[in-house]
This record gives structure tokens, sequence and C-alpha cells, in this order.
């Protein structure tokens, strides 16, 4: 199924939230289902977009149901809708979104920095701690420079995000399958970025699925950087679908290892369901996911 973040994103934004369904104020956890172990330390979450052919709503409520605690890679509007189920968004969209104009062109410091100051307060008062953001592809451009950009461009808006106890985040994504060009591929360069910034409320997001391709060798890497990384998405390796065994990773154990550096922030489910029933399959993905 060959489909982009950037693509399902647009998709859903067409689709109407409609009439919201009662909901419980708070969404029962993996502690009060008995599901969650003392072994596990970080929570639940799942991201929007590969669920296009479902309504927000359903989506809701099926999180409800497995003890997720977050749906995430949201605007402001769906936050308040999944809010009203208990949820939380656990990683806000920046608005609007683009993978390739990032950070690393000057060009769109302006434009940029303008939108997340206008984003900042709106997820603050949504009581969200997490934006995204992105480097943007290269275009010709070397680390060194890029790095340069990003930090130049960034600082304003990390300083701004730390007044109301924001963390912005740079996901890292591989740049020899999905998104060809990007620049922030390699954990070493997002955590050359932390440390030219060296701003505590900067972190990066570590695609497990995206890493695996760029680089492999995971564990040894969360271990290494874990404390530059605040927070994880996953995605079966190869083809980006469900992490059960039909693919190269072990799931189970990379999570242990989460578990084992203490890391209390989310892990989302971001795998495209090969399954009609992706609900189905979103539930064997939390269950190989809780450890």
């Amino acid at each position: 199924m060959n489909i982009s973040r950037k693509d399902a994103i647009k998709s859903i934004a067409g689709v109407s939230i409609g009439a919201l369904l009662p909901g419980s104020d708070s969404a029962p956890s993996f502690t009060e289902k008995g599901k969650k172990s003392r072994k596990q330390t970080f929570k639940h979450s799942v991201c929007r977009w590969p669920y296009g052919s479902k309504s927000l709503e359903e989506l809701c409520e099926t999180a409800v149901d497995l003890g997720i605690e977050s749906i995430e890679l949201l605007n402001p509007d769906e936050i308040e809708v999944v809010q009203k189920y208990g949820l939380t968004c656990a990683m806000a969209n920046q608005v609007p979104i683009s993978l390739t104009e990032g950070f690393n062109n000057p060009d769109l410091h302006k434009k940029l920095q303008a939108d997340y100051f206008e984003l900042i307060p709106k997820i603050a008062d949504l009581g969200i701690k997490n934006i995204i953001c992105f480097s943007g592809n290269r275009y010709g451009m070397s680390d060194e420079g890029g790095l340069e950009h990003c930090a130049v461009g960034l600082e304003p808006v990390v300083k701004k995000a730390a007044e109301y106890d924001i963390t912005i985040q740079m996901e890292l994504l591989n740049s020899k399958v999905d998104h060809k060009d990007y620049q922030c591929d390699h954990t070493e360069w997002g955590v050359a970025l932390c440390e030219k910034m060296g701003l505590d409320n900067f972190k990066l997001l570590y695609d497990i699925y995206h890493m695996q391709i760029m680089e492999g060798d995971v564990i040894a890497t969360i271990r290494k950087y874990q404390d530059y990384i605040g927070h994880f998405h996953t995605g079966g390796v190869p083809g980006r679908n469900e992490i059960d065994e039909t693919q190269e990773l072990n799931y189970k154990a990379i999570m242990e290892a989460i578990s084992e550096i203490g890391f209390t922030g989310f892990v989302a489910q971001e795998f495209i369901p090969k399954n009609e029933d992706v609900f189905a399959s979103l539930k064997q993905g939390i269950e190989i996911c809780t450890v």
C-alpha cells in the first residue's frame, strides 16, 4: 500500500468529524484493565493518519477499548474531539504540515516561526505537551549547513515553546525509501542538532521503522542516545505494515529495551494495516508492544 503521511493527513482533513458520540470522562489505562505489567514504563499512542478509512470517533472508541491513551498527529480542532473521550494527543501537528520544506531552509524561517508562534498557545491551552517539526529536504545542502540553518530557525520557536512548557520534537525519517533527500535521516545528525541547540525542550522523535531502514542497530542506538529521544513511532520493516512476525524487527524486545531505560513518554503505532480489519491489526500491535 503506497501512501504517504502527508497525503493521508490531507485526505483526513477533508472528512467531516461528524456528531460526537457520548464518551467517558477518562479512558481506562492498561493498569486499570490489568494489561500493563509493572515492567512497562511508557504509554501507548496511535497515529491518526493510517486509519483514514475510519472516522475519528471510531478510532477514539477503539483506543479507549484497547487502553490506548493518545491519538496523535492532530490539529487543535481534532484534539478537542479526542479529549471528549478522555484521551490526549501525545504529538500535535505543525500547521500547515510539510516534511520537505523545513527549518533547514532559511528562506522559510519567518513563515515557519509565525506558524509555530500561532500554534503553540493553542496547543498549550489544550494541555498538550509536544509538537512535531521537520528538517526538510537537503536540496544539495551539506549536513553542516543544514544543522546551522535548523538551529537558527528553530531557536526562537523552541524558546517560545518553553514558555508554555511544550517540547518541540524533530522526526527522524528515512531518505532511502519513503522520503528521498530528507536531511534528518540519521540519529547522529539529530543528536548533533540537539547538542547545537542546547535547549532541554528540543528532542528527537525516533521512528523505529525509519531508523531500521537507515542504520539498524535499533536497541543499541536507543540506549546510547536515550537522553535525546522524546517520542517513538513504530512500523514493520519492510513495507511499513503490521509489526508482527512477518517483518524483521522484534518489537517485543525493542519495547522491553525502551522500558529498561525508564522511558515514560509515548510509543505510537504508525504502521499501515494490510488487514481489512484495521482495528484488529491495531489491537495486535498494542499487544505486541505491551511488556
